[in-house]
């Protein structure tokens, strides 16, 4: 078996968890904390350089930093937008989605990215239709941007 495969799903397995983690506390508190955020953007960023050194190629990486910024840079921009639309930890979270997403291909990164809103629109527009909700109720993204994140990675 290739040992990269293996670190690969591992580290996708871990991913998954810290997502499920990022979703709990999201739903429960409207907060991405940093100490759960941040430490998981340096742990990848160490995995893509280590991913780099091993397999010799560093397009991916290029991307991944690419995607990091971009997703992050557009996240960010939002945010100055609409400071009570989206939170600090969407803008961090979206630089790790970024990296991740940008890190498996371009394509990845746009279902990815775009799929985030289209759920989060889906499930707020659910909400409105069966008067759970308005236009003025608070609803945590970070669940949408993880979910679409799953939803580049596999159809992407």
């Amino acid at each position: 078996m290739d040992p990269r495969l293996v670190l690969v799903a591992l580290a996708h397995g871990a991913l998954v968890g810290v997502g499920a983690w990022l979703i709990v506390i999201d739903v429960r508190t409207h907060r991405l904390p940093n100490r759960i955020v941040l430490p998981t953007l340096v742990a990848l960023l160490v995995l893509v350089a280590i991913d780099t050194v091993a397999t010799g190629a560093s397009g991916p990486m290029i991307r991944a930093l690419i995607g990091m910024l971009v997703l992050g840079g557009f996240y960010t921009l939002l945010r100055l937008i609409s400071r009570s639309g989206m939170g600090g930890g969407d803008v961090k979270l979206a630089a790790v989605i970024g990296l991740v997403l940008g890190w498996h291909g371009w394509s990845e990164l746009v279902i990815g990215a775009a799929s985030a809103f289209v759920l989060g629109s889906v499930y707020a527009l659910a909400l409105i239709l069966l008067r759970r909700a308005d236009g003025a109720t608070r609803i945590a993204f970070g669940p949408w941007m993880i979910a679409g994140a799953v939803v580049g990675v596999f159809l992407g």
